[in-house]
C-alpha cells in the first residue's frame, strides 16, 4: 500500500522541527547535489537563491519547476519532473481522507519546510486554502516529498526532491517569503477544455484555466484571491 500523508504523523514530524541540527538532511542533501545543479542552473543562465514557482498536472504527471529570471523579469523553467506517485482522480480533494491530490492555488514559506520527513524531505502546500475552507473542503498536511509512492500527496523520488527542495530553501534565504505552488488536472489548453466541457467539475476548472493561462501569458504567477466563492487573479 502506498504510504499515507496522515495528519497525526505529519503533525509529530513538524514538532521535531524546530529540533534539526546545523547539518540537518537537508544541507547534507544541497552539499550532495550542489556541484552538478550549479552546472545546470548556470547552462540554463539560472542561480540558485531567485524567486521559484512550481506547477503541477495530474493527468500527465508533471512537475515544473520554474526560477525567476532577474534579467528577463519572468519565472524561467528550470526542469519538468515525472511524478512518481499519487493517489485519485481528476476533480478537488473535497475531504480528509478521500485520497484525491487538490485541484487549486497554493504558497509555501519557510515553516512549511520539513527536513526530516518520513518521506525524506518534503513541504506542506497549505491545503485547504481560503477558497477551499469557503467551500468547506477538507484536509490537511498535504506535501510534495520524496518516494515514490504516495495517497493524496506528491512523491517525487528521494533525488528530486533533494533538488527541489534544496532550491525552495535557497530561494527562502534568498529572500522569497513564499513560493507559490498551482496544481492542475491537466494541460488547461482550450483543446482540453473542450473535451472536459461535460464533468461535473467543468465549471470549477474554467475557474482554475483563469489562472492557469495567466501564467502562460504573462510567465509571472498572479496574486490568487477569494471572492464570490470564485478564485480572482491580479498582477503580483
Amino acid at each position: 500500500m502506498a504510504p499515507s500523508c496522515g495528519k497525526s504523523e505529519e503533525s509529530e514530524e513538524s514538532a521535531k522541527m524546530n529540533q534539526v541540527s546545523a547539518k540537518s538532511r537537508a544541507d547534507a542533501a544541497a552539499g550532495k547535489i550542489a556541484n552538478q545543479l550549479g552546472r545546470e542552473l548556470a547552462a540554463a543562465g539560472l542561480t540558485a537563491g531567485q524567486p521559484v514557482f512550481i506547477r503541477a498536472f495530474k493527468r500527465e504527471k508533471v512537475l515544473e519547476f520554474y526560477i525567476f529570471h532577474p534579467e528577463k523579469k519572468i519565472y524561467q523553467l528550470f526542469k519538468s519532473y515525472e511524478i512518481a506517485g499519487m493517489s485519485g482522480v481528476l476533480g478537488p480533494k473535497l475531504a480528509e481522507g478521500d485520497l484525491q491530490v487538490p485541484e487549486g492555488f497554493y504558497h509555501v514559506g519557510p515553516s512549511a519546510m520539513n527536513p526530516q520527513s518520513k518521506f525524506h524531505l518534503a513541504f506542506n502546500i497549505g491545503f485547504p486554502n481560503a477558497y477551499e475552507r469557503g467551500h468547506g473542503w477538507t484536509g490537511s498536511f498535504i506535501m510534495i516529498h520524496g518516494d515514490t509512492a504516495s495517497i493524496g500527496c506528491l512523491a517525487m523520488t528521494d533525488p528530486v526532491i533533494e533538488e527541489i527542495y534544496s532550491l525552495c530553501v535557497a530561494a527562502h534565504r534568498g529572500g522569497q517569503g513564499f513560493f507559490r505552488v498551482h496544481i492542475f488536472p491537466f494541460r488547461m489548453d482550450e483543446a482540453s477544455m473542450a473535451e472536459q466541457m461535460e464533468h461535473r467539475w467543468a465549471g470549477f476548472w474554467e475557474n482554475l484555466q483563469e489562472g492557469y493561462a495567466w501564467f502562460e501569458r504573462e510567465k509571472l504567477p498572479p496574486e490568487v484571491g477569494v471572492a464570490e466563492g470564485r478564485y480572482t487573479f491580479q498582477r503580483d
